[in-house]
């Protein structure tokens, strides 16, 4: 866990060194597609149950998070087109380096739940709150195509509940229980490739 944290420090410091001209651009780029702030900070929970704030680009909207917390199918009307961009290369997902740079995240871990979706968590599936979140693992690799799939349910927040939730934690405490230093390195690979082979 210690070569883990300082590999996160390593990394997301030199990732957000490196990544700031491309912050800097996308930064503009929302601004001037639409209103409201460069980042949306929604409130997600983390390691031993605490709540914390994320950092995304913002992709959507402002005020679309009043409605469904579910982003259903590629053509969502609360996206803007810098969003359609971004949330397609998984470019809204950058920021979050200040998340694991700061302690609240890592870079690699269960993806952080809203507090509404945790609610319907079993006392078993709370555990995946033993470690830090991060910002990919296996479920985010193996439902890279969530939206779709969303897209297609005759209910898309009950099957987000039902269905894809259970997956996803299945997969959470899989990796809670069996994570490690070089299993997260192939993790980062895997995502990189995913992302650029799409």
């Amino acid at each position: 866990m210690i070569m883990k944290r300082i590999f996160d420090i390593i990394a997301s410091g030199l990732g957000l060194l490196v990544l700031s001209p491309l912050f800097l651009i996308l930064a503009v780029w929302i601004k001037l597609d639409s209103e409201g702030p460069v980042f949306y900070r929604q409130v997600r929970v983390g390691r031993n149950n605490r709540d914390f704030r994320i950092f995304k680009f913002r992709s959507m909207r402002v005020g679309s998070d009043k409605g469904s917390l579910v982003t259903i199918g590629g053509r969502d009307p609360r996206i803007t087109r810098s969003g359609y961009f971004i949330r397609k290369f998984k470019l809204d997902e950058l920021p979050q380096l200040i998340n694991v740079f700061v302690g609240d995240m890592s870079l690699v871990g269960p993806r952080p739940e809203v507090r509404h979706y945790v609610d319907y968590w079993t006392p078993e599936q709370m555990h995946v709150l033993d470690v830090r979140p991060g910002i990919t693992d296996p479920a985010s690799i193996r439902f890279r195509n969530e939206n779709e799939l969303m897209e297609k349910a005759e209910n898309p927040e009950e099957y987000y509940i039902n269905v894809i939730m259970q997956e996803k934690l299945k997969l959470y405490l899989e990796y809670v229980r069996n994570h490690s230093f070089w299993g997260d390195i192939g993790l980062i690979l895997k995502t990189f490739l995913v992302i650029v082979t799409e």
